[in-house]
């Protein structure tokens, strides 16, 4: 119980704590004490009727106390109100759980204080992921494909470099906020896809729900920019699958074969507002290409087929756009639903060697050797991508795959049915590429 509630409520309990001074560090560290007594307290006396609330108020009255000891004037005065008017200083005398949870685009604010320009560009996305959104070193270095101690190294470097150079954690105003929308809307996008990799087992409301929560937001305040749209798009379209990606009996399901009366209209519905909303007078951006090829997909809602030669001209474009191995993966499979699975193998082989590490290439290299009649090599491919899935579901569906693929060559004793995966899902941050809601998982360059 203590584990999924700090997981749910740490990015927008250390936003709030954050956001009278923006001091990351001593919000994490207020927060982490609060955490400590509650697996000291709960257990014994029981679970507060609101653990967020409860959480928030002793981390809170930690960050006091350090102010006082310190000997600082408490940014906690009752004078201090946020940007909406609430005053965060009455938390003390008023409705804790009411003034925790009606406050959440401080998150949205310390995002835009951590893409400050001085920061350094490549530690923008991950520190935001990191201090703002509460995800790990280790989880941050699985999406953007880098060694956990590569990115712990990083992150630090990040911290000191803003504190040497007293780099202020300050909201910006609505004017500044262009030059930072890029890292914003990216680490919001890591932010949604992370929730796939890590929060397999546990509803899909979480982190996913708090960024479409924020692009949303986003798409508020800056409401004629094209990719902010683009971004809240996509997340609405491919959150709107949601239902239907598990069967009652929690299967996978890959997307082609989704039952689309699960699908959720008001998302839909929401997001093909958003791509309204962008507009075609210019370009597009990755986020817009992304969300138009999720507009594809769910199409097939009204149509009952999936146009499969839109989807590879638009794989085609994203991927001249903004090159990454997952938007070479997602458009090896488009091309191999349009011209056989040779034609997949041939652009997959591209790849070079990155393929035999990559888990959505492995996942869409055995569907096609299946489909190519390549048994043996099929079956090899398939057990490599099952030692890197981490989803319970898509493993099984791996699994079953490759007993099916070795029946034939006497090496499996189940039966299932699988096709190369289809794209659908997203990928994750920039420069991002498209996704598949399919046997694979996202990351940075991933499609899944």
């Amino acid at each position: 119980m203590i584990d999924r509630v700090v997981r749910d409520a740490r990015p927008r309990l250390v936003a709030l704590l954050a956001a009278p001074d923006g001091d990351l560090d001593a919000a994490e560290d207020a927060f982490s004490d609060a955490v400590e007594t509650a697996m000291r307290s709960w257990p014994e006396n029981g679970e507060p009727r609101n653990p967020e609330a409860w959480l928030f108020t002793v981390a809170r009255n930690r960050r006091r106390d350090r102010w006082r000891a310190d000997r600082r004037s408490t940014a906690f005065d009752e004078d201090h109100t946020s940007g909406d008017g609430r005053v965060i200083g009455a938390l003390a005398t008023t409705s804790v759980e009411e003034s925790a949870l009606e406050i959440p685009d401080r998150r949205l604010a310390l995002l835009a204080a951590a893409a400050h320009p001085e920061v350094d560009p490549t530690a923008r996305t991950p520190l935001m992921l990191n201090a703002v959104l509460g995800l790990s070193a280790e989880k941050i270095g699985a999406l953007l494909l880098v060694p956990t101690a590569t990115m712990a190294a990083r992150l630090t470097r990040a911290r000191k470099r803003i504190r040497a150079a007293d780099i202020p954690f300050e909201t910006p105003g609505i004017d500044e906020l262009p030059g930072r929308l890029e890292a914003i809307r990216d680490a919001i996008y890591g932010a949604y896809s992370v929730d796939w990799t890590f929060s397999a087992e546990s509803a899909r409301d979480g982190l996913a729900g708090e960024a479409l929560y924020l692009a949303e937001l986003l798409c508020e305040l800056v409401p004629d920019d094209p990719e902010s749209h683009g971004l809240a798009a996509l997340l609405c379209l491919s959150s709107a699958r949601a239902a239907a990606r598990t069967d009652i009996n929690d299967e996978f399901v890959p997307l082609e074969l989704q039952d689309t009366r699960r699908w959720n209209a008001t998302l839909l519905e929401r997001g093909e507002e958003h791509l309204r909303a962008a507009g075609t007078d210019t370009p597009p951006g990755p986020y817009r290409l992304q969300a138009a090829i999720q507009a594809v997909h769910c199409a097939r809602r009204r149509t009952g087929a999936t146009d499969w030669e839109s989807i590879r001209k638009l794989h085609t474009g994203l991927h001249a756009l903004s090159p990454t191995a997952g938007g070479a993966v997602a458009l090896a499979v488009a091309t191999a639903r349009c011209d056989g699975p040779a034609a997949g193998l041939e652009l997959l082989d591209r790849l070079g060697e990155r393929a035999d590490r990559f888990q959505p290439a492995l996942a869409a290299r055995a569907a096609m050797l299946d489909e190519a009649g390549r048994t043996a090599e099929a079956v090899t491919a398939y057990d490599r991508t099952i030692t890197l899935t981490t989803d319970t579901a898509a493993r099984r569906h791996l699994e079953r795959a490759r007993s099916r693929v070795g029946l034939t060559t006497g090496a499996g004793s189940s039966s299932a049915s699988t096709a190369p995966p289809p794209t659908g899902r997203p990928a994750a941050p920039a420069p991002p590429s498209s996704g598949m809601d399919a046997t694979v998982q996202p990351d940075r360059e991933r499609e899944s």
